[in-house]
């Protein structure tokens, strides 16, 4: 009895140095260990900002690591931190500058323990002189090595699932990356089923049409894990979405917004540190279950801080999820007369992408009134930002402008009853989405190409034709509101 009650107080003990858990759900970000050379005063920042850093809440990663080089100007392994938290893999951003300065001033690595010089040279691979792709693959080398060496080491899996992911993210075949870089994080849940990275690492792993499934035991659990992070509420509806789960993906996105907007409210942030995109993929998911009127407030709330932000001159975030927006209310609800309601704000400078977005949603909606010459104005605009080229990423490629002028030229032509050239239009759009990321949440084509060619063969009359097509459609975006209206030839 003697030996049980000993064993449940050292647990205890040991528990309580390495959790970056607290009463207040405010401060609870998930349970991480990871034993330093640092203070104990130092080791607490540390531990809370690696529970951030493995949220993907950078902001508060770097805060918590700062503190712990305050309390401990030579804790090497809170520097080793912070250049983490300039690295944000699936992101695509990385801050190369601030790193390298993080890094520069770890003076002596030869007093620490051998683990932790292995975590410092890899991640010195990071923000070493090659070409970013290059680097992000030496460095997931150096990490599968760590996790080889230390196989107890939850920590040095997670990076390396991360890593992975990483290195996947403009490789066409990905799929057996993802796969192994998901296998990693679900050891990882079985072992500590509070760990942050976990569950998250799954999701971002499985975030696609055929292996949402596996994740769906971490998208119930994340939130629960980390209900301080606001990435971590909205996290679960990846797969909530993939799956069609409604009422699921409103409650991830509702709690995402909100401990965003608290986040805010309670650190005096700029109101553009909200969380925007729970917020756009809140309004996605009100509408799928035709809840217009809900959707419609939400959609006020990012024109009311998007017109905020242009009047103050700052930097606003809103107004990067506006023609998402814009284009699922009229999309999703075929409402083609409110897109006239949104003329492009006064003042608004978008990116090229955004703008080619915008005019997608007013050109389409222009052909399906039948009001041919502004759709053909707005199929102009694209086709010049298309021209003119901008910095392509993993989700701001060609392709997506090749599609939406091909869409709204299908929608014309549909029009027009020229089903034979609207086929062919579609079809084309078709290829064009095949070579794009699979669909992640609402769909970044805002008209799903399969979707669109049901429609058209509908019309048409070619009801095997179209019950195909929506039937591709249903696997790769399940229980669309569309899907139901345009199977009834609605």
């Amino acid at each position: 009895m003697l030996q049980f009650i000993f064993f449940v107080v050292i647990s205890l003990g040991i528990n309580a140095g390495n959790l970056a858990q607290a009463a207040d759900p405010q401060h609870q970000l998930g349970a991480v260990s990871f034993p330093t050379s640092g203070s104990k005063a130092a080791q607490k920042h540390f531990i809370r900002g690696l529970a951030a850093l493995h949220s993907f809440w950078y902001t508060e990663a770097l805060d918590a690591f700062q503190q712990a080089t305050k309390t401990d100007p030579d804790f090497a392994m809170a520097y080793w931190g912070l250049a983490m938290a300039h690295n944000h893999p699936l992101w695509e951003d990385q801050d190369l500058e601030s790193a390298r300065s993080a890094l520069s001033k770890i003076k002596d690595i030869q007093s620490l323990t051998q683990r932790e010089q292995d975590y410092i040279r890899a991640v010195q691979l990071l923000y070493g002189k090659d070409e970013k792709p290059l680097r992000d693959k030496t460095y997931s080398q150096a990490m599968q090595k760590i996790s080889q060496k230390y196989p107890d080491d939850l920590e040095a899996a997670c990076f390396y699932s991360l890593s992975i992911l990483g290195v996947s993210r403009n490789i066409v075949n990905k799929l057996r990356l993802q796969v192994e870089a998901g296998a990693i994080a679900l050891e990882v849940f079985q072992k500590s089923p509070d760990h942050p990275c976990a569950a998250h690492y799954a999701i971002h792993a499985f975030d696609h049409p055929d292996l949402a499934r596996l994740a769906l035991p971490s998208a119930k659990r994340y939130a629960k894990i980390a209900p301080a992070s606001h990435h971590a509420q909205h996290m679960s509806a990846h797969i909530f979405i993939q799956l069609g789960m409604w009422p699921e993906a409103v409650t991830s996105n509702l709690n995402g917004w909100r401990t965003s907007v608290d986040w805010v409210e309670r650190k005096n942030l700029p109101r553009s540190d909200r969380d925007y995109h729970s917020l756009q993929w809140l309004h996605y998911s009100y509408l799928q279950q035709g809840l217009l009127e809900k959707a419609a407030a939400v959609f006020e709330i990012q024109q009311k801080d998007m017109l905020e932000g242009i009047q103050s001159h700052s930097n606003s975030r809103a107004g990067k999820y506006f023609y998402r927006m814009l284009a699922a209310t009229v999309i999703e609800t075929e409402q083609w007369h409110l897109a006239d309601k949104y003329p492009l704000p006064e003042g608004w400078k978008p990116k090229p992408f955004s703008l080619a977005g915008y005019n997608f949603a007013r050109g389409f909606a222009a052909a399906m009134q039948g009001k041919i010459s502004e759709a053909k104005k707005y199929l102009s605009e694209i086709q010049t930002i298309r021209k003119k080229g901008f910095r392509e990423n993993y989700f701001k490629r060609m392709e997506y402008l090749e599609v939406w002028e091909l869409e709204i030229q299908t929608a014309i032509k549909l029009f027009e009853k020229d089903f034979k050239t609207a086929i062919k239009f579609a079809k084309q759009a078709v290829l064009l989405e095949e070579k794009l990321p699979a669909p992640s949440g609402p769909p970044r084509i805002l008209k799903p190409t399969y979707e669109l060619l049901g429609e058209v063969y509908l019309k048409a009359g070619m009801l095997p034709q179209a019950q195909e097509k929506f039937a591709i459609s249903q696997l790769r975006h399940p229980n669309r509101i569309r899907h139901h209206h345009s199977a009834w030839g609605q």
